[in-house]
């Protein structure tokens, strides 16, 4: 009896564990334009114009888990139906960059810590965006992106009644897909639970 027993143990230790495929295809990353040609682009670290003052990015597109990108996709559907799109100015954010802001701007409130938990983006389940309308004005927040300061805070009044109802609008649809906001930052959203998935610091190579 003890042989058989042992024999059993030895074959679930030796048994690889199996991850479903629909939720291994579900957690990889993708370009979210071969999914959705609706969405707006001005991805900041593709270009010098950041807070870094560096290109760190290979190209204009925005890279996130599949299932972020299929939320984001049924968020600008109703965002379009409003006539506004939405615009993203950073998606995944390699580990390497974070270190990278994390040395030029070593402040918690603003820049994620990369030694200590890091940054929703460097699991591809956070955006940084924005909305335009049709014409493809940006609607009018406050503030420019990557703003550290009170201005930039989702509890900031201070403003126009046109800026708090298109930060409020921003909030209001996001959430309702499944996006949580972090105050200090009108602009900045995290999908919910997306701590399930693993930092990474996969490069993000264009074609």
């Amino acid at each position: 009896m003890k042989t058989i027993f042992s024999f059993f143990i030895l074959l679930i230790l030796s048994s690889e564990v199996q991850i479903p495929t629909d939720i291994q295809d579900q957690s990889s990353f993708v370009f979210i334009d071969e999914l959705s040609d609706d969405f707006v682009y001005d991805m900041r670290y593709a270009t010098e114009n950041n807070f870094i003052n560096k290109k760190v990015y290979d190209c204009n597109k925005c890279m996130i888990r599949k299932e972020v990108a299929k939320a984001l996709i049924e968020a600008n559907k109703e965002f379009m139906e409003k006539g506004y799109r939405i615009k993203f100015f950073d998606c995944y954010r390699p580990l390497d960059v974070q270190k990278e802001m994390w040395k030029i701007y070593p402040k918690p409130g603003y820049v994620a810590n990369p030694y200590n938990g890091g940054s929703i983006h460097n699991r591809g389940g956070a955006v940084d965006i924005t909305l335009v309308d049709e014409a493809g004005n940006e609607l009018e927040m406050g503030t420019d992106f990557d703003f550290f300061g009170k201005k930039a805070n989702h509890t900031y009044k201070n403003l126009s009644d046109n800026i708090l109802q298109n930060r409020l609008l921003l909030k209001t649809v996001m959430a309702k897909h499944g996006f949580k906001h972090i105050n200090t930052e009108w602009w900045h959203y995290n999908f919910n639970n997306a701590r399930k998935y693993s930092i990474s610091n996969q490069k993000t190579e264009c074609d």
